[in-house]
């Protein structure tokens, strides 16, 4: 009889309109209210009436599911009548954060921001639940938004570079900087003959078939393709090993494309890969009218020199790259290669795709 004395007695402290208590919850922009054991509305802030449109008289003694917010989850479970996270709290004293969607005054569903909390009173028995919430409305459009934005711009530029745009967004600096990346170089083979041999549309669509399958292994093997230049593409990847899995992918790819290509009367596109690993800048290059976000330095050029005296629908490894492996089996020694401004010759390593690996 005690204890309900003293239950009693905390939960008269919201019923008092000038009570500290009250003045304090009521300046306060958050919804918030309060529920007995029995899941009974007993205290409703001014904030939950400007949010909900509901007004304290309104909903005093009902509960939520009395057709006042009718919480719903993300997954559009009824919460009020099965898995209620206030029932929850005042069963198990846990605290609860999470988003659901009640139904306002004036109908529709909104997203709050939720914290749920057990009232105890000095024995530590709990005697009520305290919800305090928060319209994030303009919050989800905004991410929406974004998110949306977002993937119509990555469809023209490297993930990289649109990071470093965010970046500068929230007033990054946009200094250059040094990381260690893997640079994959691909070129076409003979392409001045190709182009010579096809009209501009017919060299524009193998083109852009071609560098359709290289986005989609690039992304998939965790990559960004930092450029386009001209029939060539330039790849960055933080792990040699995504890299190296990429350029097998994509000859294995390229393999079925021209099988298609010559079943409708098409020649054939062989490419070459070479790849290269090391410390790069990252830095903004351009005009005060574009820039664009790049990697630069001798990693760099190495990569397009490995390429460049690769073997046809092969790719050629630097050792750089080929210490960085995990599985190195498919990759066989290959040749010493004179690089400008090295003193020793690079030695490199061969991928083929008719090797068993």
């Amino acid at each position: 009889m005690k204890d309900k004395k003293k239950a009693d007695s905390i939960l008269e402290d919201f019923s008092v309109a000038d009570s500290v208590l009250v003045t304090v919850l009521n300046s306060i922009f958050d919804g918030i209210y309060v529920v007995d054991k029995d899941r009974k509305i007993i205290f409703w802030n001014r904030g939950a009436e400007e949010i909900t449109g509901y007004s304290a008289k309104e909903v005093m003694g009902r509960r939520c599911s009395d057709d006042i917010l009718n919480h719903i989850d993300e997954n559009g479970i009824l919460l009020c009548r099965n898995a209620c996270p206030l029932v929850e709290t005042l069963h198990t004293g846990k605290d609860i954060r999470a988003k659901v969607y009640p139904l306002h005054k004036k109908g529709g569903r909104f997203p709050v921001q939720t914290h749920i909390g057990p009232i105890r009173n000095d024995n530590g028995e709990i005697v009520a639940g305290i919800e305090v919430f928060r319209d994030i409305s303009k919050n989800e459009e905004f991410r929406i938004l974004q998110e949306k934005f977002s993937k119509v711009v990555k469809k023209y530029m490297s993930s990289a570079t649109f990071e470093e745009i965010m970046d500068q967004l929230k007033g990054s600096t946009g200094k250059a900087c040094i990381k260690d990346l893997t640079v994959l170089y691909l070129d076409v083979v003979n392409f001045t003959g190709f182009s010579e041999r096809h009209s501009p549309e017919e060299t524009a669509k193998m083109l852009n078939d071609l560098f359709g399958i290289c986005e989609v292994i690039t992304k998939e093997c965790h990559g960004d393709i930092d450029k386009f230049i001209g029939d060539a593409i330039m790849a960055v990847f933080i792990d040699a090993n995504d890299a190296v899995l990429a350029g097998m992918k994509v000859l294995k790819a390229l393999s079925q494309f021209n099988k298609t290509r010559v079943k409708e009367g098409h020649g054939e596109t062989q490419i070459r890969i070479g790849v290269n690993s090391g410390l790069v800048m990252q830095v903004e290059i351009g005009t005060a009218d574009r820039k664009d976000v790049t990697v630069i330095g001798d990693v760099v050029n190495t990569s397009s020199r490995i390429e460049s005296v690769s073997d046809a629908m092969c790719m050629c490894i630097s050792e750089a790259t080929y210490s960085r492996l995990k599985d190195q089996k498919a990759f066989m020694p290959h040749k010493e290669l004179r690089v400008k401004n090295r003193k020793e010759p690079l030695f490199i390593y061969k991928y083929a795709l008719n090797l068993n690996h």
